[in-house]
């Protein structure tokens, strides 16, 4: 298992977010954890990423412990996680080579190095031609294209998405799906994806993760079952 979820739980002013939470995960799998708002779900995806710690309960990647009973033992610059928000977050004072970047320089990636990962990802994304253009001068999928780059130019081992297609029209949210199936089978990474539209889960999961009020309701095999018995679920 690349991700391990030991009965964590998170509480916020005495409220339960998330409660005894068990789930783990394989290599190369996409999970989709589907639920309705405020059912836990992106503090689930975030206590995964590190952002959010949880009060009780472990959670293991590779085999190490990352974070355990209300303390980060790996930070999540160290977990090789790659995340896209749904408000993207893409800096607007960069443009797409200069976002692209950032994350490398931190890491104190060569110049060699930084440019020959942003060409490539750029080319599997199909945005080459845009690398100097600014954020704010492109569509909403192309911004949607250059936050996924962004993540994945960091060569993680897992990516984790929180409703990214969500503000998107119909038509341009089932080509990016498409895309994000795409990329993730050409690169191999263990995806875990958060939503609460079910046709977006089918489309996009190996496996289909239903949480409701903190609690997971149901996981399992392909797909969790029929689109019945999950919506009985939700």
């Amino acid at each position: 298992m690349i991700v391990k979820i030991e009965n964590v739980s998170k509480i916020y002013d005495e409220v339960p977010i998330v409660t005894n939470v068990s789930l783990e995960i394989g290599k190369g799998e996409r999970v989709v954890i589907l639920g309705p708002s405020g059912c836990g779900k992106t503090t689930l995806l975030r206590m995964i990423a590190g952002f959010v710690v949880p009060d009780k309960g472990g959670i293991f990647i590779d085999d190490l412990i990352v974070t355990k009973d209300g303390k980060n033992y790996v930070e999540p610059e160290d977990r090789k996680i790659g995340m896209v928000f749904q408000d993207l977050a893409l800096w607007p004072h960069m443009n797409v080579y200069e976002n692209l970047a950032f994350g490398l320089k931190a890491k104190k990636i060569l110049k060699n190095e930084r440019n020959e990962r942003i060409e490539k990802i750029l080319e599997k994304v199909q945005m080459t031609e845009y690398k100097n253009t600014f954020p704010g001068s492109l569509s909403g999928g192309q911004q949607q294209r250059i936050a996924l780059a962004r993540a994945l130019v960091m060569q993680p081992k897992i990516l984790l998405m929180d409703e990214p297609l969500s503000s998107l029209d119909l038509d341009l949210n089932l080509l990016l799906r498409k895309e994000i199936l795409r990329l993730q089978e050409d690169i191999g990474i263990t995806l875990i994806y958060v939503t609460h539209d079910r046709d977006e889960a089918f489309s996009l999961a190996t496996r289909i993760v239903v949480m409701k009020r903190g609690r997971i309701m149901k996981t399992g095999g392909d797909k969790t079952g029929t689109s019945e018995e999950i919506s009985g679920h939700l």
